[in-house]
């Protein structure tokens, strides 16, 4: 080698690619992403059973459509209790959050007249006066009332007399910079982890919600229930024990099992960056005290655990002894009450079923470890493999090189999935597997470049690496660069499943015709591969269904969806599309139908981006959504009430009540008028709607025949459209703004 041109051996390129793999590993979530999707494959790799004396009972679909609208009453957690503590359960672990208390607006009334009551009939009457039997008898009645109406005060009697009941409370995770607002109540302190080494690190906390005084100190006990999820979102590890200025409380799924073992919160131990201890059990932790949660996976199509219908327990269709002697977690799975979480085995967990999945791995001391002397194991991993593109790959043939980098790719795979599956510990190997890919695939390039076959070699490596590049920005969500990159491989079976799985991607993301563009470009090369054909025209269909953005002006008339005969009905959010029921002055609205319940409901949509751009599409939107946010406040028989609202790319919706008839704009005009005690008593009860909205301080603003729905078989008048209804405690009308219709304004 001529003096000076070092740089030009394999030894210094494969050098400078061990650091730049290294620093971009730094700067980059590519590779840590990759690392968390290794340890997705692991766990669902491992098979392990769950404990088979945990069960959940779910607040679904279904016992909301049958008990009431979410909030319920607490008097109902407070019967479920009762039934489950009457079949002997072991513990209850309540998911509900219980912060607020609980009001009934007859409980005000009877408060007021209880404390009439007592100034007149209390301690201040005159001596030797008459007992008077009839108001002795009121403020019985009155009595009873209050403890009827005070669902607080029944719901925390049940779960003093269960004592089993434990409730979550939920910190807010940050760096504390000065002393808490104020200090934890007794009730909740009292849960709190003692004493341990005063230089332990933990998650930390600069907040805390928890139930109100009178049903927090009714629980049995109380444990946190944050998650710690990853920068995907997804959850994978679960803090066993939050700091809060000090003081160190155990996690819901920590405190759940303690109390199945008879245990309580002073009975836990930690031991920092090892373990914490429930008496005999021991939970290995990361040194933040944070467990990597065993997820077990589902079974021949049954879920891990098993799960029943809040409704059905409640109204006795399952018989509460079913659970004897079992841990019942009782939580929300029903759309739209909570938020699901992402797990290495669901990417719609609801949270109760991701806590029963925490206790099981407690209880049965199943989980995965990220030992404390990994770090060094990965960094001496990386280092051999930076030696060995350094040091023997540039001194071997093209063949050895590929059979040697294959088996050390194998044994990092295997090393990695054997751990995981053996002894349940991880080890983040996949960042010296990406620098053993990527450096062996840029030697060889260097190599090949130089000699006769250099071109073709350099081509086919390259390919490689858009594929490569191209999977990384599909599981990073960047679909359209990895079609960028996939059409700049060479065409061959491998790359034909890499875009039928992009095409896939494009369906869920409903983005028709690109996904359509992937189908083509499958079937140009092998019309037959797979049912690429069928899924051209369903992608084309699709795409030809549903009209979303566009300019203003010329399309703005047009329905916001196209209702083909396809065969394929199109969808907003969970509602399925049945037919146009009419059209306004900047939407349609459309029969829709909710396939999870049955029930059929009105959408009302809009393409915003069709009429407004830039700042006036937010406000567009703004006062779109301000109809969900007004009419969604008000239950009352005259308003129409409100279900859902949503938005799929620029197609705002509000999902509501289905009436059958019309707005009463026909039958303003001859010959069409209706008597007029007919109209006295529809002006009577919409003044009762407008009046009810009134108390809650909103008002409609735009009242005219046409936001009148009647029907005239049932004689049903109401309410609709608070789409410029303003909340009146809000100021949000701008100065020299009107909103309304002029024929139907005041002077």
């Amino acid at each position: 080698m001529k003096k000076g041109a070092f740089w030009k051996a394999d030894w210094f390129l494969a050098l400078v690619i061990a650091i730049a793999v290294f620093a971009f590993n730094r700067f980059s979530d590519l590779i840590p992403s990759l690392e968390r999707k290794a340890y997705d494959l692991g766990v669902k790799a491992t098979s392990k059973n769950p404990s088979d004396k945990i069960a959940v009972i779910a607040i679904d679909d279904q016992s909301i459509a049958n008990i009431g609208r979410w909030p319920w009453s607490r008097e109902v957690h407070a019967k479920m209790t009762d039934k489950l503590v009457e079949a002997k359960v072991r513990v209850v672990g309540n998911t509900v959050f219980f912060f607020e208390p609980q009001l009934d607006p007859g409980l005000q009334y009877i408060n007021r007249l209880q404390e009439l009551y007592n100034k007149i009939h209390g301690p201040g009457q005159e001596p030797g006066a008459p007992a008077n039997p009839e108001m002795a008898q009121f403020g019985t009645i009155l009595t009873e009332a209050e403890k009827t109406l005070n669902t607080d005060v029944r719901l925390a009697e049940s779960f003093k007399k269960a004592g089993i009941v434990t409730l979550p409370i939920v910190f807010e995770l940050g760096e504390p910079r000065g002393k808490p607002d104020k200090p934890l109540p007794e009730f909740v302190a009292k849960n709190t982890i003692p004493g341990g080494d005063p230089n332990a690190v933990f998650p930390q906390a600069v907040s805390v919600q928890y139930p109100v005084d009178i049903i927090g100190n009714a629980a049995a006990a109380l444990g946190h229930l944050n998650a710690s999820p990853d920068s995907d979102g997804a959850i994978r590890q679960e803090p066993i024990v939050v700091d809060f200025y000090g003081q160190r409380m155990p996690s819901l799924s920590a405190i759940i099992a303690a109390k199945s073992l008879n245990l309580s919160a002073k009975d836990i131990k930690v031991v920092p960056g090892e373990n914490v201890s429930l008496g005999n059990l021991k939970v290995k932790t990361d040194p933040y005290a944070q467990m990597y949660t065993y997820f077990y996976k589902d079974r021949d199509g049954r879920p891990a655990f098993q799960i029943d219908s809040f409704f059905d327990v409640y109204s006795g269709k399952i018989p509460a002894d079913k659970y004897r002697d079992k841990i019942v977690l009782i939580g929300a799975t029903a759309a739209g009450v909570g938020a699901t979480q992402v797990t290495p085995v669901s990417a719609v967990m609801s949270p109760v079923v991701t806590l029963a999945h925490s206790v099981s791995s407690i209880l049965q001391e199943h989980f995965f470890v990220a030992p404390s002397w990994g770090q060094w194991a990965e960094m001496g991993v990386y280092v051999l493999i930076a030696l060995y593109l350094i040091l023997l790959l540039p001194r071997l043939g093209a063949g050895m090189g590929f059979i040697i980098t294959l088996v050390i790719l194998v044994a990092l795979f295997g090393t990695h999935f054997g751990l995981m599956t053996g002894p349940g510990l991880w080890l983040q190997l996949m960042l010296p597997a990406t620098l053993l890919l990527l450096g062996h695939l840029l030697l060889t390039s260097k190599r090949f470049l130089m000699t006769e076959r250099g071109k073709e070699k350099s081509d086919a490596e390259g390919a490689e690496s858009n594929r490569m590049l191209g999977l990384a920005f599909q599981q990073q969500g960047q679909l359209d660069m990895a079609f960028d990159k996939f059409r700049k491989c060479p065409v061959d079976e491998q790359l034909l499943e890499n875009m039928y799985s992009l095409g896939l991607d494009f369906e869920r993301r409903r983005q028709f015709n690109k996904a359509e563009s992937c189908f083509i470009y499958i079937g140009k090369h092998d019309p037959k591969f797979r049912d690429v054909g069928e899924r051209m025209q369903r992608a084309k269909a699709m795409s030809e269904t549903i009209i979303l953005g566009g300019s203003s002006g010329a399309r703005s008339a047009q329905a916001t969806m196209v209702l083909s005969g396809t065969g394929e009905k199109p969808t907003l959010g969970r509602y399925q599309i049945e037919k146009e029921l009419g059209k306004g002055a900047m939407g349609v609205v459309y029969l829709g139908k909710d396939p999870k319940i049955g029930r059929e409901v009105a959408i009302k949509t809009m393409a915003l981006s069709m009429e407004f751009e830039g700042d006036e599409l937010q406000e567009a939107k703004d006062r779109f959504f301000r109809e969900a946010e007004s009419a969604g406040r008000l239950d009352h028989p005259g308003i129409v009430k409100i279900y859902d609202a949503g938005e799929e790319h620029d197609l705002a919706y509000i999902a509501m009540e289905f009436l059958k008839g019309k707005d009463l704009a026909p039958f303003t005009k001859m010959p069409n008028l209706l008597p007029f005690p007919k109209v006295l008593s529809i002006v009577a009860r919409v003044g009762e709607a407008l009046g009810h909205a009134h108390s809650l301080n909103i008002v409609h603003r735009d009242i005219k025949p046409a936001n009148i729905m009647y029907n005239p078989d049932t004689d049903v008048a109401k309410v609709t459209d608070f789409g410029i209804a303003r909340v009146t405690d809000s100021s949000k009308t701008k100065t020299g703004m009107v909103l309304g219709t002029p024929s139907y304004m005041s002077p």
